[in-house]
Formats: structure tokens, C-alpha cells, sequence
């Protein structure tokens, strides 16, 4: 008795979901845009992994320097006082957008050398390696909506 009742129960809430995965997929033909980029966004993951992987070096090396080079330094020990810490603080100022000023004038008060290598930084993480992965999802982006424009007529003409 009881035991059957919870699986009919179950399978009407299996039959629910299925009911609302359906309702998602016609909104998403509905939509041809949306799939598009969500399709895009899955085939440039690769290409976004290793664009991450390669901001992470970059992130990883330059703290490493500024770890060292400002060891006994109080700029080092308030902004750079390990590895982890300076890694943090070079990706929330200087790749995400922070705000560099501040990073930029402190560094700069204590030797204009470490400014300029703040500066290469920026240069080297935030402005080539974020643009290229902009680049990369609209290229992939622009290449997968070619293809489903493409499919699109095909189907029309079929």
C-alpha cells in the first residue's frame, strides 16, 4: 500500500520537471538569440579556461615580485605582505577594476620603479589578457551564430 503511494507521488514530480524542461526549451526557440550566446558561452569554455589559467600566471608571477621586492617595505607589508595577499591585491586593483589609482600612487611614492612595474602589469593583465578573452567569446560567439543562421535557412528550406 504505502510504499506504492510515495513512488506514484514521485514520478508526478519527475513528470512536473519534464513538464518545465519542455516549457525551457520551446522559450529558448522562441528565443533564437539566447541560445546562441548560450551556445557560444559552452563552446569558448576551453578558450576562456586557458585565458584564465594564463591571467592566473600572470597574477602569480607579479605577486611573487612584489612580494620580494617590497619585503620590508610598509607598502609591502599593508598591500603585498605574501604571495596569496598580493595576488589578491593585484586582481582586485589592478584586473577587476579596483580602482589602480590607489595602488599605483603608493607604489609610486615608495620607488617609481615599482610604479612602472604596477603599470606593466596592468598593461600585460588587464588590458591585452581581458581584451583577449573578450575577443575570443565574440569571435566564437559571432562563429556559432554563423552556424545557427545557417542551420536556420537550411531548415527553412527543407
Amino acid at each position: 500500500g504505502s510504499g506504492l503511494g510515495n513512488a506514484s507521488i514521485l514520478r508526478m514530480a519527475r513528470l512536473a520537471r519534464l513538464t518545465r524542461m519542455a516549457r525551457m526549451a520551446r522559450l529558448l526557440r522562441a528565443m533564437p538569440e539566447l541560445m546562441i550566446l548560450i551556445k557560444g558561452i559552452v563552446a569558448a569554455t576551453r578558450s576562456v579556461f586557458f585565458t584564465l589559467c594564463l591571467l592566473c600566471l600572470l597574477l602569480y608571477i607579479f605577486g611573487i615580485a612584489f612580494t620580494q621586492l617590497l619585503v620590508d617595505t610598509p607598502v609591502g607589508k599593508e598591500m603585498f605582505p605574501d604571495v596569496a595577499a598580493s595576488m589578491y591585491t593585484l586582481l582586485t586593483s589592478g584586473t577587476l577594476g579596483g580602482g589602480p589609482g590607489h595602488a599605483l600612487e603608493v607604489l609610486g611614492k615608495e620607488k617609481p620603479y615599482f610604479a612602472a612595474l604596477y603599470l606593466l602589469f596592468l598593461l600585460l593583465a588587464s588590458i591585452t589578457v581581458m581584451n583577449l578573452l573578450i575577443g575570443v567569446l565574440c569571435e566564437v560567439v559571432s562563429t556559432v551564430a554563423a552556424v545557427e543562421k545557417e542551420t536556420m535557412i537550411v531548415n527553412f528550406v527543407k
